[in-house]
């Protein structure tokens, strides 16, 4: 509602209704921080979603509210292997394979809202990770498009935070490699 309002106001040029839009938006953002607030107090109770929450938070290009979306809609991070999180969030490759169709892998289904969520990590940490920028660099150096690199970067990302969760180690940036 918050981006449909901002953009309703850029198209408005009368101003009363320039003002209520703006009431609008500024009750919205209200609002949005209540329930940001909210969240943190939650997680702040429980020292099991705290210290999940630091994990997650540890990874280059996992933010607040990465942490927020993996801790309440996909409870399985941790005690799951990285191909079956793949699967519940909608990122393994799936054969759909006819007479004609061959080869081309698609993805689909899962839990869309996760898989939003990690689709901003996984661009923010394709250009910041030092492990995952050069996964994806590689990727597009083999000529992947930029859409399946980054999905592949979504499936190594989920696969970092699932170990991290699970062995309850914050994120440690890779060796480098001597040259």
């Amino acid at each position: 509602m918050l981006v449909a309002e901002r953009n309703r106001l850029t198209q408005v040029l009368s101003k009363p209704i320039r003002k209520e839009l703006t009431a609008s938006i500024g009750s919205l953002e209200r609002r949005l921080g209540q329930l940001d607030d909210e969240l943190e107090q939650r997680i702040k109770k429980s020292d099991l979603w705290q210290r999940t929450r630091d994990l997650i938070q540890s990874v280059p290009g996992v933010g607040k509210l990465t942490s927020f979306m993996l801790i309440a809609e996909l409870p399985e991070l941790g005690q799951s292997d990285r191909r079956h999180l793949a699967s519940l969030v909608g990122v393994a490759p799936f054969a759909r394979d006819s007479d004609q169709l061959r080869g081309k892998r698609m993805i689909g289904g899962g839990r869309g809202a996760v898989r939003s969520a990690l689709y901003m990590a996984a661009l923010t940490a394709s250009r910041y990770n030092p492990a995952l920028r050069p996964f994806y660099q590689r990727l597009l150096a083999r000529g992947a498009s930029k859409k399946a690199a980054l999905v592949a970067v979504i499936r190594k990302l989920l696969g970092i935070l699932n170990a991290i969760v699970r062995d309850r180690t914050p994120w440690r940036p890779p060796c480098p490699v001597p040259k």
